[in-house]
């Protein structure tokens, strides 16, 4: 089986600050990293070190050969990335002594995936394969439409969020994971809770607090483990590229889910995004 992942691709330019800035507020930053990262690659790269074949289709513009080679190190299938005009994808992220972060996003490449490179990519997957996507590229509601209508599992990751973009992507989903603030905002637009919408399995991630899946047996809460956080950057990707990855390899979603948790709590203990998502054997051995 296979995870084909429509997803964003960034360079993330990482700046270590005492406090997030409030707004008109100058600070000095203490450290400067640039990682590989973008929804999409993080979850690719998490799906791949859970042990899963993943197909990442995407675009970079001239300046991404980088990333699609970091890809490629990490285990990620590439042949469906594309390059484009545009300028490839990048990430202002500032984080915390606290472990908090606060980020600006230049979408780039990642909105200019041709059509016609999504449908040929596609053209290779196989019934009952995953497929991922994220609100960070173009093509969601063509992608989610072709790929249901071909018999691929669809999942979809709600961030950056968008209720209107949620709504049309529904009536075609048998995964979406979403945080608690997410959730909430999508009750708001729908005025349907995550037990009500019409989706086989929902899960809702709650940050220190764990998760919670909605599923044909109710509520399952997913406990969280306790862990010195210094940087939460893509702690989120992390978990959903691991949950999917179990799905993909045949796990009952409760394992998988206990799996991804303890690799976003591993992940948060380090500093970086795509570079720094642990592998299966590491979360294997998290005792944490």
């Amino acid at each position: 089986m296979a995870l084909w992942n429509l997803g964003g691709i960034n360079a993330d330019h990482v700046y270590g600050v005492p406090h997030i800035p409030a707004p008109g507020e100058t600070l000095d930053g203490q450290s400067h990293s640039l990682y590989l990262g973008g929804k999409g690659a993080n979850m690719s790269v998490a799906a791949a070190r859970a042990g899963t074949h993943v197909r990442h289709i995407g675009a970079v513009g001239e300046d991404g050969a980088w990333a699609r080679d970091r890809l490629m190190e990490y285990g990620v299938d590439t042949r469906a990335i594309t390059t484009v005009e545009a300028d490839t994808a990048h990430a202002i992220i500032f984080v915390a002594e606290d472990g908090e972060n606060a980020i600006m996003v230049y979408p780039g490449a990642n909105r200019a995936i041709p059509e016609d490179h999504l449908k040929q990519s596609l053209t290779q997957a196989e019934t009952g394969d995953w497929f991922v996507c994220q609100n960070e590229v173009n093509l969601q509601d063509e992608a989610v439409k072709l790929a249901a209508d071909m018999g691929l599992n669809v999942a979809y990751a709600a961030a950056p969020f968008d209720a209107d973009v949620t709504k049309r992507l529904l009536p075609y989903l048998d995964f979406l994971i979403l945080n608690e603030v997410e959730a909430d905002q999508l009750k708001q637009a729908t005025g349907q809770g995550p037990a009500d919408l019409p989706v086989r399995d929902v899960v809702v991630t709650l940050g220190a607090k764990g998760a919670q899946w909605f599923g044909e047996n109710g509520v399952v809460d997913v406990a969280p483990h306790v862990v010195t956080a210094v940087d939460t950057t893509g702690a989120g990707d992390t978990f959903t590229g691991y949950v999917l990855a179990g799905l993909d390899r045949g796990q009952p979603m409760e394992q998988a889910l206990k799996t991804a948790a303890k690799a976003s709590a591993l992940m948060v203990t380090r500093h970086g995004t795509a570079d720094v998502i642990p592998d299966l054997a590491e979360v294997q051995a998290f005792s944490g």
